[in-house]
C-alpha cells in the first residue's frame, strides 16, 4: 500500500513528461550528446524548462547547476522509473481491427512490451492469429493465460458497454495493469493502474486548439 500511496501523489501529467523526457534523451544519445540541460530539454520540446526540472525533482537531484544532466545517466535513472528495465508481457483484450493494429505495431516490443496473447468472445476467432505470434483464445482461458505467460498488462479494446465487467474479470484473473482504449470510464481499486486513451476526446483538443489558430 505504501508504494500505491507513493505513486498516487506524482501527478500523471508529469508521469507523462517523463516517458518524453526519456524518448528526447534517446534521440539526444543517438546524436552523441553527452550533456544536456533543463533548457535545452525544454527547448526541444517546447515546454518550460522550470517544468523539466520541476518533474525531475520529484524522483530526486539528477545535474548540478550550471553543469547539466549526463544524458546516459539521466536516462538510465528515467528507465527505472518508468519501469522499462524490464520487458512486459502484454494480452490485448478485444481481437477486433483495433487490437489487431495494436498486436501488430513494431514499436510496442521495441519498448519492451511483449504482446503475448489476445482474447475474444466471438468463437470465429478463437484459435486463430491476431498477428504473426500472437494467438486468439477465448475469455473462459484468462486465468490460465495469464499465469502461464506472466502477463501483468493488459490492453482493452472492447465494446464500451463491456469495459467495466471485462476490467473487473481481467483484474480478478491476475491483471496489475490496463490500458483503456474503451470510451467508458473504468472503475478499479487502488492497486491497480489505469491509462484511458479516447481518440475522440484527443481530436476535440485539436479542433479547440485549431480554432483559436484559424479563427478570423
Amino acid at each position: 500500500m505504501q508504494e500505491v500511496l507513493i505513486v498516487l501523489k506524482i501527478p500523471k501529467p508529469t508521469v507523462k513528461r517523463l516517458a518524453i523526457y526519456y524518448r528526447c534523451l534517446a534521440k539526444l544519445k543517438e546524436d552523441n550528446v553527452e550533456k544536456t540541460s533543463s533548457q535545452e530539454i525544454a527547448y526541444i520540446l517546447g515546454i518550460k524548462a522550470s517544468q523539466v526540472r520541476k518533474d525531475l525533482s520529484y524522483f530526486g537531484e539528477f545535474g548540478k547547476r550550471g553543469v547539466g544532466y549526463d544524458v546516459d545517466k539521466l536516462s538510465f535513472k528515467l528507465r527505472e522509473i518508468l519501469g522499462l528495465n524490464k520487458s512486459w508481457n502484454v494480452a490485448i483484450i478485444g481481437a477486433g481491427n483495433l487490437g489487431n493494429a495494436i498486436a501488430n505495431y513494431s514499436g510496442l516490443e521495441k519498448n519492451g512490451f511483449r504482446v503475448v496473447a489476445a482474447f475474444d468472445n466471438d468463437e470465429k476467432k478463437i484459435g486463430k492469429y491476431i498477428s504473426t505470434n500472437v494467438k486468439i483464445y477465448k475469455m473462459e482461458d484468462l486465468e490460465e493465460i495469464i499465469r502461464d505467460n506472466l502477463i501483468e498488462i493488459a490492453i482493452l479494446t472492447v465494446p464500451a458497454q463491456a469495459a467495466q465487467n471485462v476490467s473487473e474479470l481481467v483484474i480478478k484473473k491476475g491483471i496489475k495493469g490496463i490500458l483503456n482504449f474503451t470510451p467508458a470510464t473504468i472503475t478499479v481499486p487502488l492497486n491497480i493502474s489505469v491509462e484511458n486513451v479516447d481518440f475522440v476526446v484527443s481530436l476535440k483538443s485539436l479542433t479547440f486548439a485549431l480554432g483559436f489558430l484559424f479563427e478570423k
